[in-house]
């Protein structure tokens, strides 16, 4: 199970997770946010942990953008050191194609995570559209004003037969509490948290996050013998 805490802001706070057996964080790259953290400080981040114990060498730094050009996502990955995107906005499948082909050109490869705000079955369909030209999708709670974050959490009901050509990881007011009930209904091959680990925007509770990455390894594993 591919695990990432998203909307990390510290640099204490990075260290730590990333040392609790996730697959990846991630740092909201939208001024918007309220767990908005500029590229500069971003680096800040990546450079410790770049340099930090080899179990978290392969670790995934993931920026999370929102209709932003190609030309300022290919600067925020530079800056920041960063070696995977998530598109949260109305980004299209030629949009993802152009992206990595732009970045390969500059020598920098990276996983490219397409998100979806999903309220009914089109909204699964569309995400479809995306399974050639991403590494993995993102199904998040919609919701008419804000990109993500929002601690609300889909119908899982409707989830139980998405099946893609690529990964796919659960978002979307996941928690400690319903981790294992998310797990044990549509299976899915990631999940994503932040607001169900926090404090405050951007202000992670690392006890929640450590209790979030134990109950869901642990499903895995009860999931994997079954």
């Amino acid at each position: 199970m591919y695990i990432k805490i998203c909307g990390l802001t510290k640099l204490d706070q990075a260290q730590a997770i990333a040392q609790m057996g996730v697959n990846a964080i991630g740092f909201i790259c939208v001024p918007a946010s309220p767990r908005y953290i500029s590229a500069s400080a971003i680096g800040q981040i990546t450079t410790n942990l770049i340099g930090a114990k080899s179990e978290i060498s392969d670790l995934d730094l993931v920026g999370v953008f929102v209709n932003a050009s190609i030309k300022k996502i290919c600067e925020t990955i530079e800056i920041a050191g960063l070696n995977s995107v998530q598109l949260h906005g109305d980004e299209s499948p030629e949009f993802c194609v152009e992206l990595r082909s732009h970045l390969a050109k500059i020598n920098i490869k990276v996983k490219v995570i397409k998100a979806f705000r999903v309220k009914n079955q089109a909204g699964l369909a569309q995400a479809q559209l995306f399974s050639e030209v991403a590494d993995a999708l993102l199904l998040d709670a919609y919701d008419p004003q804000m990109a993500g974050g929002t601690g609300k959490t889909l119908d899982w009901q409707m989830l139980r037969d998405f099946a893609p050509n690529c990964d796919w990881w659960l978002a979307g007011g996941l928690s400690p509490d319903n981790v294992e009930q998310a797990i044990a209904l549509v299976s899915p091959n990631g999940l994503d948290v932040s607001s169900g680990v926090e404090r405050s925007a951007g202000d992670k509770d690392l006890d929640k996050v450590q209790k979030f990455v134990a109950i869901a390894r642990r499903c895995t594993a009860v999931l994997n013998h079954l």
